[in-house]
């Protein structure tokens, strides 16, 4: 994604209400961290962070923040979204065309795997790794080689949403946030229809004097046996756990 920031903008309107995030937490969360992705995993926050010299995959205990093993990519590359197949990380780049695979425990890089245009977010369906590029469509690939399987239209009604940024796959869901807004799209991985949105500017307001510097919502990652979501944004000095909305289903995500 551009490295620029742009002021907060909104994308399509769904016709059914908006519910606010039901905020269950606040956690702290390194304010120098431009997020670009964020999962749970046996305990433990994994979060990949962006900008060229500064992009690091790290594993934060969530409930301390303290940062427990981290590494940084080389200075040309600029780091983006994060998904994990078994024991395996997944850390796209920007620009390069790269995605890089590392060990989840020791951070020791295994693998390397390539694709066309830009790497903005991932997450895993249990079967594939799902792809965001900024655009309207999502990229679904194997993870053996990154070959693409099929892609997604993203639509809310008659509307083509854009900007699908970082990604978590949640009961059969695909929760996207939209660059630039403080609204999260639950979308059909079968259809691409939006099936609802989550509103997240509750949770800015919540950041208060705090997040003076806070920039844009990114990071949503899913601890299934607790049924809780993590959300924050980059640079902001807070992570935020909330309720799953009651209306997703009551079994946890493949893992």
């Amino acid at each position: 994604m551009a490295a620029a920031l742009l002021l907060l903008g909104s994308c399509a309107c769904a016709e059914q209400p908006t519910p606010l995030a039901q905020i269950t937490g606040e956690l702290p969360h390194d304010e120098s961290a431009f997020t670009q992705g964020l999962l749970y995993y046996d305990g433990a926050l994994f979060e990949t962070t962006g900008k060229r010299g500064h992009s690091r995959l790290r594993r934060v205990d969530p409930t301390s923040g303290e940062i427990t093993r981290q590494i940084q990519l080389p200075q040309r590359y600029f780091g983006e979204g994060l998904a994990r197949v078994g024991n395996r990380l997944f850390w796209l780049t920007w620009q390069a065309q790269q995605a890089f695979v590392f060990d989840i425990d020791t951070f020791e890089r295994v693998g390397t795997r390539t694709y066309e245009g830009e790497g903005w977010g991932l997450t895993y369906d249990g079967a594939h790794l799902i792809m965001s590029d900024g655009s309207a469509t999502l990229r679904v690939l194997d993870p053996a080689d990154f070959c693409v399987v099929r892609r997604i239209a993203v639509h809310d009604g008659d509307h083509a949403i854009d900007k699908l940024n970082e990604l978590e796959y949640i009961d059969g869901e695909i929760w996207a946030n939209i660059w630039y807004s403080d609204r999260i799209a639950r979308i059909d991985p079968a259809t691409g229809a939006v099936r609802a949105w989550l509103d997240a500017r509750n949770l800015r307001t919540a950041l208060g004097e705090r997040g003076a510097n806070a920039n844009v919502l990114n990071g949503i990652a899913w601890d299934g046996e607790h049924r809780r979501i993590y959300l924050t944004g980059k640079y902001w000095p807070r992570l935020f756990s909330v309720a799953a909305p009651a209306d997703i289903a009551q079994t946890a995500s493949p893992r």
